[in-house]
């Protein structure tokens, strides 16, 4: 009997009558014969409604304990759903079970709003299959060694379903989202933005950590690490869709690189407006500064995306990272307050007005002038440059925030992009 992992996003679980919807697509995977295990969001909003009642009581919320308290408040909402959504099930007819992820557990460590998955015990779970029963677990949350709730950061339900489906051993894992499956880019961006049938791990991997929010990067790296299939489809198909059209239907993300694939150098354009550059000028050039910085800035808990140092002249160099636009004003506060005057830096500098635009795909292995052709489409945008990086199949730049859209549509019709593959 297989056994199948859904996970719903916010928008699915939005109403009643959605997670009713949602419970009689369940249900009808489950009179098929499988072994259902569904990782449900918290109902849409509802995640912003309670951290924002927990900033009117406390505006700043750096501090451990408060951050240990805003997972256990945000850890509500998943359980809410959780429940409701075996009450629709168990009006289906059918039974269901649903489990906070402590009650499985899920561990994790205890970094606070941004924890890691560690382990699953799947015991518990294995009895309810074996028993006949639809298994609901929370997604986005875990508990500490200390016993403490914690939570994955935002778009952690993803995580959560795919590293219970590698717990599992579960034959594939259905994200079901308010979209149909992975674009070449936003379609709300750009209009002519196609759905892709296929999409290679590492493509998807890297479209995730660049900005697109079809699925959370870690539980894209998490399905690279224990190969689970993986499947991004709508949730908002008619719930009583042929059920083989269904299981085919979305965009599949695949571990082996076909000849098809190949024939396309760029797969997609990913976008990220949640950025913000930092900028230590007058830095003395020796060795170790940049540890010295951004040493600092790892211990705070704040991650550094684009790093690019200029070169030196009398002795000085500036040094410039990137990092989430949330975390902006605490690491300009952290390196003004402590690092910049132990270097004798000059100044530091912020802007939290910028944005990361990408082009991706396996193509690019084997094929020479992606980048320049990516470069001159943007000049003749007139649309400066002010980072670059890149990877062998992706290349990044950091640009004005004013002139995102402008580059993602001139970039997608450049490469092609509105053009259906043969």
């Amino acid at each position: 009997m297989a056994l199948i992992v859904h996970k719903y996003g916010g928008t699915s679980m939005g109403s009643t009558e959605r997670i009713r919807n949602v419970a009689k697509r369940v249900a009808k995977w489950a009179r098929a014969g499988y072994q259902m295990v569904v990782v449900p969001s918290a109902m849409s909003g509802e995640t912003n409604r309670l951290l924002g009642l927990a900033k009117e009581l406390q505006p700043a919320q750096s501090a451990a304990a408060t951050l240990r308290e805003l997972d256990m408040l945000a850890a509500t909402g998943e359980q809410a759903s959780s429940a409701l959504l075996a009450i629709a099930l168990q009006a289906e007819g059918l039974e269901a079970v649903s489990y906070a992820g402590w009650q499985v557990p899920i561990r994790t460590n205890s970094a606070y709003t941004k924890a890691r998955i560690e382990s699953i015990d799947d015991v518990r779970v294995r009895a309810d299959l074996k028993a006949g029963r639809v298994v609901i677990i929370t997604g986005f949350q875990g508990i500490d060694e200390g016993g403490h709730i914690t939570t994955l950061g935002r778009g952690g339900s993803d995580t959560s379903a795919v590293a219970v489906a590698a717990a599992l051993k579960a034959d594939e894992c259905l994200i079901y989202t308010d979209v149909d499956g992975v674009y070449t880019t936003d379609p709300r961006v750009v209009p002519e933005a196609r759905r892709l049938q296929t999409v290679s791990f590492e493509e998807m991997l890297e479209m995730a950590s660049l900005g697109s929010k079809v699925l959370q990067i870690r539980s894209v790296e998490f399905a690279g690490k224990y190969k689970v299939p993986l499947r991004v489809l709508s949730s908002f198909t008619p719930w009583d869709i042929d059920l083989k059209e269904e299981a085919r239907s979305g965009t599949l993300i695949t571990f082996e690189e076909d000849e098809k694939m190949e024939q396309a150098i760029v797969s997609g354009i990913a976008f990220n407006r949640d950025e913000a550059k930092i900028s230590v000028v007058g830095v003395p050039d020796k060795p170790g500064i940049a540890y010295q910085i951004l040493g600092a800035v790892a211990d705070a808990n704040i991650e550094v995306d684009m790093i690019i140092q200029n070169i030196s002249k009398d002795g000085k160099t500036d040094f410039s990272f990137t990092v989430h636009r949330n975390d902006h004003a605490r690491a300009l506060d952290l390196l003004k307050g402590k690092i910049v005057p132990a270097l004798g830096a000059q100044d530091v500098l912020g802007d939290n007005k910028i944005c990361k635009v990408s082009i991706v795909g396996i193509g690019m292995r084997s094929h020479v002038g992606v980048a320049s052709k990516m470069f001159r489409s943007l000049s003749e945008e007139g649309i400066n440059i002010q980072m670059i990086s890149t990877s062998e199949i992706k290349t990044s730049v950091v640009i004005d925030e004013k002139y995102m859209e402008l580059a993602v549509r001139a970039l997608h019709k450049a490469f092609d992009l509105d053009q259906p593959t043969s």
